[in-house]
Formats: C-alpha cells, structure tokens, sequence
C-alpha cells in the first residue's frame, strides 16, 4: 500500500519551529551581546588606584581591600 501522504517540501511544523526557534536563539543572543557591552561601556570609566602597593601579598584576599575607585 502507498503512502499518499507524502510532500515534497518540507513540513509547515517543522519548518515554522526551526524558524522561531532560530528567531528566538538570535533574540537571546542580541539582548546578551546589548547587556554587555552596556556593561563594558559602564565599567570602562571606572579607574581604581592601589593603596600601598608595597603592601600587597602574592596569594592573599586582602588585597582587595587595598583597591579604591576614584
């Protein structure tokens, strides 16, 4: 028995979900790239000084402590 069901192009579901699934992993993809560089642009203009660099230890967190923003 034959199958008359068959299409030759592609399915309307299968091809309508590859596309929002693209459109929505493109989505989520231009508003993470948007937040960072939002970020970055934020953070580019905050230079810190330290604080007694003579002070500062190879391994220890307290040098964070010694970092001020000016």
């Amino acid at each position: 028995m034959e199958n008359k069901t068959r299409r030759m192009c592609f399915n309307i579901n299968g091809l309508l979900g590859g596309i929002i699934a693209t459109v929505l992993l493109l989505s989520i993809l231009g508003v993470l790239t948007y937040l960072a560089i939002d970020v970055q642009q934020a953070n580019a203009t905050n230079f810190y000084e330290i604080q007694d660099p003579t002070s500062i230890q190879a391994n220890s967190v307290d040098n964070a402590a010694k970092r001020v923003i000016k």
